[in-house]
């Protein structure tokens, strides 16, 4: 990829890049070039081009500055009624899964001294449910704000799951700008490229930060000229192309311009946002409107709508119109407003156009709606959200250990808290089944669909679900089914199983590179969603545990064929009672057990894991017989450990004709029963 600087007698230099795809050719010009290069300030016109070729390298992309913040403020300015606001900036930090988004707002809001000296603080603050502590990722995108100079920047903390999208892209309508947050190691991945093209799609500026640059196999230049090539890749304008780069190091709270040299805290990353990011572009005396792109509920204030105010100014106890089209509008009154402050909701008399706020008194707000002005609002366009690509099985608990440990057990309990789901997740689809007490819940991914389950289990719920399967298409009479692109990162002494396995469910590898100095692999494949269903676990099985495998969705495409996802029968309990370790240490022969000794188990129950394909059914109940013959000496049973399957392992192990029996306290699979009835 080549540059040329061409200037003339008195003029700003205007830079022309050519990139190895000749559709994408483009010039764009920089004042603060200028600086840099020729050490003195040039201005305007003249035609004389001297061609000056450099490669782009992370040298170059530090002097670049973006020339963002003022092309996209001329460009978009209605001449007389817009205007921006110089002292609000709305950012929105995105980023691939484990790629240290969380701990970087962690070290911005300790940089803003929004904590006191002696306050104890605890790690990735904005990571507040249980769940996404557990896991260690951010599940829902949260709301905080604070001062540098005299600017408040907005931030959300967006998920980095690729099966969360539908946050992120609610998200995106709230801000006008996003700091790209990219491994200093692994360069952009699929979930960069998802939020990127999002990003680019909706016009915003984007900052890109390199973090982990303290990791000893740091390649930054790779990083910035992969993360380029893909804004190119996606069609990003000109002025977006030229991003400003800065490297960081989240965890020590440092950034810099330059990998080689950061500065003691984040301030250049500050600066970068204000510099780079534009102010929001508001209509300040327009008709009220306000774009709900969240909620969040509790108990003593009700529904709290969040969004950010795109014209005119909202005031406690004011009367407002509920749009969601022209024809559909209803009337309500804000009972309460409240600003983001720091990493509080602090109340307010009055916003203003530009800002985020956060909305009470509107018990039935929906995600989409425009809060509008009572006489003359219109509405905004509403969020459009990607379909869903898998969907489950929902239904009661049918098993003989129904009602023991759960709340809420009756098809009522599961249909109100299905259906309340919907309010605040917008990718998700709920639909009635066959049966009066089973639903069917369409998601993005497995993972979408069993952090709802999981969510559930913790309220009190009791409910079986069955086997994720693909949401298949019909177009021109040909059956189409969804694809994703698969990357997996794998030590090179474990590629050959990791490459048969997706061999065998269809993958086709588009793309294979080495990572860095710690001798990893990064294969890319383009494989159908159901060859993904199971293929986790089965991952690390073949590389101990090693290989890390993310995937996005990419397009619907043809049929691939039937695939084989489990070799293996499951062992099947066919008595129940309480397992005793005389009948496991001749179970355990036949395959390998999930469960251990005095543990309650029903008829139909999956106790273990056959070694062989087919299904075996055996007694995990049977007592050793007390006769009057005295043995010589008692024989000593030694078990093997049990193996532990959490939720998501459950869910991927399952077959057509099995079920996963979710309580409170227990997750226990089982067959079907429906399925046997049919068998016989």
């Amino acid at each position: 990829m080549e540059m040329a600087i061409g200037f003339h007698n008195s003029i700003t230099p205007s830079i022309s890049i050519t990139h190895p795809n000749p559709k994408r050719s483009f010039t764009f010009s920089s004042p603060l070039l200028t600086n840099q290069f020729f050490g003195c300030t040039l201005s305007s016109s003249l035609t004389t081009k001297t061609p000056v070729n450099f490669h782009l390298g992370s040298s170059i992309r530090t002097s670049i500055k973006c020339a963002v913040s003022a092309a996209t403020g001329t460009a978009t300015e209605k001449k007389s009624q817009l205007m921006r606001r110089s002292d609000i900036r709305n950012i929105a930090i995105v980023a691939h899964v484990d790629h240290g988004k969380t701990t970087l707002v962690d070290a911005m809001l300790k940089q803003a001294k929004v904590f006191r000296e002696n306050q104890f603080v605890q790690e990735r603050i904005m990571d507040s449910n249980d769940l996404e502590r557990e896991r260690g990722i951010t599940i829902l995108s949260k709301n905080t704000s604070i001062y540098y100079k005299d600017t408040k920047i907005n931030i959300i903390d967006t998920p980095g799951h690729s099966d969360f999208g539908g946050e992120v892209e609610r998200i995106l309508n709230m801000v006008e700008g996003v700091l790209l947050v990219v491994d200093s190691v692994e360069g952009p991945m699929p979930q960069t490229r998802f939020v990127l093209k999002k990003a680019l799609e909706f016009g915003l500026a984007v900052v890109v930060v390199v973090n982990k640059i303290d990791r000893p196999s740091a390649r930054p230049e790779f990083v910035i000229n992969s993360t380029f090539e893909l804004f190119i890749e996606l069609n990003a304008s000109d002025e977006q192309c030229d991003f400003q780069a800065i490297y960081a190091s989240g965890i020590k709270g440092k950034a810099g311009l330059s990998p080689e040299n950061l500065a003691e805290d984040l301030g250049p990353l500050f600066e970068s946002i204000i510099r780079c990011i534009p102010g929001p572009n508001i209509e300040k005396d327009g008709a009220l409107q306000m774009l709900v792109t969240n909620i969040e509920y509790e108990e003593h204030k009700g529904r709290i709508a969040i969004g950010r105010l795109h014209a005119g100014a909202l005031r406690r106890g004011m009367d407002v119109r509920i749009c969601t089209s022209e024809d559909s509008c209803r009337y309500a009154r804000i009972s309460e407003l409240f600003v983001y402050e720091k990493f509080n909701r602090v109340p307010a008399e009055t916003v203003e156009a530009g800002d985020i706020c956060a909305v009470c008194g509107i018990d039935d707000i929906q995600i989409g709606e425009t809060i509008a002005d009572k006489n003359s609002g219109k509405p905004l366009p509403a969020i459009k959200v990607e379909e869903p690509t898998v969907k489950m099985a929902f239904s009661i608990n049918t098993s003989p250990f129904v009602g023991r440990e759960g709340k809420y057990v009756t098809s009522r309990n599961l249909r109100d808290r299905l259906y309340r789901e919907l309010e605040r997740n917008l990718a998700m689809k709920v639909e009635d089944g066959e049966t009066a007490d089973t639903f069917i819940v369409s998601g993005r991914g497995t993972l979408h669909i069993t952090i709802l389950i999981e969510n559930m289990r913790r309220e009190g719920y009791e409910f079986m679900v069955g086997p994720p399967k693909v949401i298949n298409k019909k177009v021109d009479d040909k059956l189409l089914e969804p694809y994703e692109i698969a990357t997996v990162e794998v030590p090179e002494e474990h590629m050959g199983p990791v490459v048969e396995l997706l061999g065998k469910r269809r993958g086709q590898m588009f793309d294979m590179q080495g990572l860095g100095s710690e001798g990893t692999t990064l294969l890319k494949y383009k494989i159908p969603t159901r060859g993904l269903l199971g293929l986790r676990n089965a991952i690390l099985t073949a590389s101990r545990g090693t290989a890390i495998l993310n995937t996005i969705f990419d397009s619907y495409g043809p049929w691939a064929g039937d695939i084989n996802t489990r070799d293996q029968g499951s062992l099947v309990a066919f008595e129940g009672g309480t397992t005793s370790s005389y009948a496991l240490s001749s179970s355990q022969e036949r395959g390998q057990m999930f469960i251990s000794p005095g543990l309650d188990v029903y008829k139909g129950q999956i106790v273990g894991i056959h070694q062989r394909p087919g299904d075996l059914s055996l007694n995990v109940c049977k007592k050793k017989a007390a006769t009057n013959v005295r043995s010589n000496k008692e024989q000593t049973v030694v078990l093997d450990t049990p193996l532990d399957y959490s939720l998501d392992d459950c869910i991927e192990y399952i077959q057509e004709d099995e079920l996963v029996e979710v309580t409170p306290s227990s997750i226990r699979m089982c067959k079907n029963p429906k399925f046997s009835k049919k068998g016989r």
